[in-house]
């Protein structure tokens, strides 16, 4: 057991923060007395002494203030631990586990978790970048609390979330930019197509078209587009994920006649929201909030 109790270190902390015995003891509400007899026990236990007389006034020794310093990351962790503690009791979640399927809006998705990270920096977050049926899948095995996805899922509720728009890219020396003209569905299939894994264990699934001959399967959004600029393959990558590579040329747009560009819709989906505590619920609003604030994604109520 510690010799050393917090309110000690509290009241020595006072007794300097405030210049005094006297004025210490005004602002906590404790007799001078009683602070005198704190820092003097305090002393004894320890064995060091930790205030020293100068003139009238008291400062702290050499060793007090080494002390006391470590002692303030004490009271810092001990005041943390009674704000989480007082949170739980009052039905908040230890964590929240988030599922977003990749082609969401990076700038949303990181000013969404630093708006919940101010309003709730004792919870944590477990965030699983899924593809297509993964997030869903999570969903249905009851392994997410909130789930970011493009595809419905039976027996919940979605919220209209955003709008991601996909368009066919490819590097600018790629032999389909070379041919100079409008390119079709035809052009496509003799060139190496890009596209990335569904997440999901038991039900996975494919999406867009892949009808290319050859065809390179990826696990991440991140991977495909660093393929794509070394000129690998072809492949439909979300817009905000490729505004810096398109504005510096290091990709460029491949000019399809038709199906260029696609459009999905993406929902917010809760578990429960009725069961669900106020961390889930204020990163769910955080989520919808970041979209409306961000510049690269288009939230629904802008679309008419």
């Amino acid at each position: 057991m510690s010799r050393v109790t917090l309110a000690q270190w509290q009241m020595l902390a006072a007794v300097v923060d405030h210049g005094g015995f006297a004025r210490a003891a005004e602002a906590i509400h404790k007799s001078p007395s009683t602070l005198n007899h704190a820092v003097h026990k305090l002393e004894e236990q320890l064995g060091v002494a930790v205030m020293e007389p100068v003139g009238r006034q008291v400062r702290l020794t050499e060793a007090g203030e080494l002390l006391l310093r470590r002692a303030r990351q004490l009271l810092e962790n001990a005041s943390s631990l009674e704000d989480v503690a007082s949170r739980l009791a009052e039905g908040l979640e230890a964590e929240v586990v988030l599922a977003v399927d990749q082609i969401f809006p990076p700038d949303a998705l990181a000013r969404a978790l630093e708006a919940f990270s101010a309003a709730y920096p004792h919870v944590r977050v477990q965030l699983h970048e899924t593809v297509l049926n993964g997030g869903i899948e999570m969903l249905y095995d009851g392994g997410a609390d909130l789930v970011v996805s493009g595809i419905s899922a039976q027996g919940f509720l979605g919220e209209p979330l955003v709008r991601v728009h996909f368009v066919a890219v490819a590097h600018p020396d790629h032999p389909l930019h070379r041919l100079g003209r409008p390119l079709d569905l035809r052009d496509l299939e003799q060139h190496r197509q890009l596209v990335v894994r569904d997440s999901a264990l038991r039900q996975s699934m494919d999406a867009g078209w892949l009808k290319a001959e050859q065809r390179w399967t990826v696990s991440h959004l991140h991977t495909s587009i660093d393929m794509l600029e070394r000129g690998l393959g072809f492949a439909w990558i979300p817009e905000t994920r490729l505004r810096q590579a398109l504005a510096e040329g290091r990709l460029a747009r491949l000019p399809l006649a038709a199906g260029g560009s696609r459009e999905y819709p993406v929902q917010l989906i809760h578990r429960d929201p009725d069961r669900a505590g106020p961390a889930t619920h204020s990163l769910a609003e955080a989520l919808k909030a970041a979209v409306a604030t961000c510049p690269a994604a288009e939230p629904f109520e802008a679309i008419e």
